[in-house]
């Protein structure tokens, strides 16, 4: 290609020729007068001109490197696991039938959580697999963060796509020392690259370190800022104050009370009516007693309530909210947010000393009955208080009358207290309680009582009712739990449904069966003739089911195997 001297610009300034260049290819080149392929030699002579013509650029700093890492490498069996379960993430997962294999993804949580109590460092050449699928999934963060160690989160750090790693307290390797008070307060107050991406997670991180090391300082951090903070980092820096919630915290949380956002007053009233012995809490149970008292006139005595009139203005800013949804009447909605709020303990003044199995056996006038118990599960629920949560759940039945697998009664039977929580009716009676849910009463318990009420319902009233009991329980399983989920699970396939009714019961014993359980299982992954009154084909994909709860729990043993290495024999 020759191209004319005189029709090259000055590389000192380029930009003039190529202007007309590229005025000419949009107007069009017939329209000025120029030749098409004339054009085209001139346009690639100047692009060799002006690459030729560029000027180096002074070179970027390189960034400090990751800090090291003194943990030790993964076993190489270990290292070839995680690698497989990072590629099989985005596999097809879940659906009605999934076949006898197991679903990989669902086992990283473990995997993880495993890895870091060993005490290992990822693979580099896994960190960026590793922090995709931490970014996808916000459960697997706080130990996917904790096993990329520094380099991890020096990754993070500095590409947008991982900046939400940085979020809810996960990024601790890559924070200050939180008793070093001038650092924390240098990025409290600035944070990396103030006001960029990535800045208020990194402050919640750094909140969340520093409430764990030492409460009080934490709050005296956040009250220095408070003013100038949005409301939705207000809301969230509220949320964090539940680690560690103490009688400390009352001055800042009645302060908060009165704040311009609703979720935050929200927040700081559900706080303090948890916090026994607060102000609010002396509030909430004030007004009870002024709502509800013993009719000591009647035999037995009767539980007489007058709800409020009104949603007054120091109701609303201790946390009542006035406008009930839809269906609910404003006296009830009013009602049962004040009991709930009110301290547990206030009802052995209000009832002569009765204990709480006592109080809730009492009979109540005018049909208030299903929001008192309403109320009172919400409130021993938000006080962790076991007695009460005993009380309302009742004993898991044993119903010798009631075939396994069925949560039905025989004909005119009485609920139990059991039954009757998983049907959301009344402990011991037979009325319907809007908003009851056992699953949050469970948590009030002991983890081995929890399990052992679970056990006791699922042996009485079979799995159609127990999948958010069984997700209260600590994992894994203790045998007695275990063994009554396997147990319930042989009764229906035995009735000859489909599994598929069942798979979240069966994808949670997946992951929280004990995995030495795959020998007692194995006869269940066997094919066995089909009753004639079973759903067609209903056999095999009980069969399948039952082949990938075994072989998931076959690789859980496996993963813990190739993780336990002894430091000896690690690469």
């Amino acid at each position: 290609m020759t191209v004319d001297v005189q029709d090259m610009q000055d590389v000192r300034d380029p930009g003039g020729g190529w202007a007309e260049l590229v005025a000419a290819a949009v107007v069009g080149a017939g329209r000025r007068g120029v030749d098409e392929r004339a054009l085209l030699d001139a346009a690639a002579a100047a692009t060799v001109r002006r690459r030729a013509g560029a000027l180096p650029a002074p070179a970027r700093a390189l960034p400090e490197p990751a800090a090291h890492d003194p943990r030790p490498r993964l076993p190489a069996a270990a290292r070839r696991r995680l690698a497989a379960l990072l590629a099989d993430r985005s596999g097809p997962g879940g659906g009605s039938r999934r076949g006898p294999t197991p679903d990989l993804a669902e086992l990283i949580p473990e995997w993880l959580r495993y890895a870091v109590e060993c005490g290992y460092q990822a693979p580099p050449e896994l960190l960026p697999a590793l922090l995709d699928a931490a970014r996808a999934r916000v459960d697997l963060r706080p130990h996917a963060l904790a096993l990329a160690g520094p380099r991890g989160l020096w990754l993070a750090e500095r590409a947008p796509q991982w900046a939400p790693l940085l979020r809810d307290g996960a990024a601790g390797p890559a924070l200050p020392d939180p008793r070093d008070a001038a650092a924390v307060r240098a990025l409290w107050e600035e944070g990396p690259r103030a006001g960029g991406p990535g800045t208020s997670q990194v402050r919640g991180a750094l909140f969340a370190e520093v409430r764990r090391a030492d409460p009080a300082g934490a709050v005296e951090l956040l009250a220095s800022t408070w003013a100038s903070e949005k409301a939705e980092d207000r809301l969230a820096f509220v949320e964090l104050l539940r680690t560690g919630l103490s009688r400390a915290d009352e001055p800042f949380l009645e302060e908060a009370l009165g704040d311009r956002s609703r979720g935050v007053r929200a927040a700081a009233a559900d706080l303090l009516a948890g916090l026994a012995g607060s102000a609010l809490a002396g509030r909430m149970a004030a007004r009870v007693r002024s709502l509800v008292v013993l009719d000591r006139s009647e035999e037995p005595p009767v539980v007489a309530v007058e709800a409020p009139y009104e949603c007054d203005a120091a109701m609303q800013r201790d946390g009542v909210v006035a406008k009930p949804p839809a269906g609910m009447g404003e006296r009830s909605w009013w009602f049962g947010q004040v009991v709930a709020a009110a301290p547990l303990a206030v009802w052995s003044e209000v009832f002569d000393g009765r204990t709480p199995e006592e109080v809730i056996a009492l009979p109540v006038a005018d049909g208030w009955r299903p929001d008192l118990l309403a109320a009172w599960s919400r409130a021993a629920a938000r006080q962790h208080d076991a007695a009460w949560a005993r009380a309302l759940l009742g004993t898991a039945p044993a119903a010798p009358d009631e075939p396994p697998g069925f949560t039905a009664g025989p004909p005119g039977a009485v609920p139990s207290p059991g039954a009757a929580v998983a049907t959301g009716t009344a402990a011991g009676a037979g009325e319907q309680i809007p908003g009851r849910d056992p699953a949050r009463l469970l948590t009030a318990l002991p983890a081995a009582e929890r399990a052992a009420w679970v056990a006791e319902f699922i042996s009485a009233h079979g799995l159609s009712e127990a999948f958010r009991l069984l997700g209260a329980c600590a994992v894994p399983w203790p045998e007695e739990l275990g063994r009554a989920v396997v147990d319930a699970l042989e009764i229906a396939r035995d009735g000859g449904s489909y599994p598929w009714s069942f798979s979240g019961v069966m994808g949670l014993a997946e992951r929280c069966l004990d995995p030495s359980y795959a020998i007692r299982l194995e006869p269940l992954a066997a094919m066995h003739e089909e009753a004639e009154e079973s759903s067609p084909g209903a056999a095999g994909y009980w069969s399948e089911a039952f082949q990938r709860l075994v072989a998931t729990l076959r690789i859980r043993a496996a993963m813990r195997d190739e993780l336990a290495a002894p430091p000896a024999l690690r690469p």
